[in-house]
């Protein structure tokens, strides 16, 4: 039986639940996620648990925030006056926004506080500094 090693392209199917059970994520109802294992396109831990395992095989994989989307950094929160955010952009509390940085790169930033004069946004990942569990089965290794 042929077992999936890095290099190869597999398919999985997956329910990503945080430790109070809640559902964050899943490819129920969805085509299987692909990707190319050893190749960085998923988080750490969830790609560390795909090596070794046959077309059918399913596991329960803990992942912990350091191997998903790292911890939450304070200096990822930062306040900005409301005047410098344009007034047909919806501010309210989990607005997910786009900005630039003074590279020119766009980053995704949530809007965690909406005040009279500031507005706080969190360019941390939702899910960081959570520890995450995942239920994959692989269904296809090319």
């Amino acid at each position: 039986m042929t077992e999936a090693k890095s290099g190869d392209t597999v398919r999985i199917h997956y329910t990503g639940t945080l430790n109070d059970g809640t559902v964050f994520d899943s490819s129920d109802g969805r085509d299987p996620l692909e990707f190319t294992v050893g190749s960085g396109q998923i988080i750490p831990g969830l790609e560390k648990a795909i090596p070794g395992m046959a077309v059918g095989d399913k596991k329960s994989v803990p992942v912990p925030a350091d191997d998903a989307y790292g911890q939450h950094h304070p200096e990822g929160v930062t306040q900005i006056p409301r005047t410098d955010i344009p007034e047909d952009i919806p501010l309210e509390n989990g607005v997910m926004l786009q900005m630039s940085t003074p590279d020119g790169r766009q980053i995704p930033v949530t809007v965690t506080d909406v005040g009279e004069a500031e507005v706080t946004i969190d360019a941390n990942h939702q899910l960081a500094g959570q520890d995450l569990n995942f239920d994959i089965e692989l269904v296809e290794i090319d």
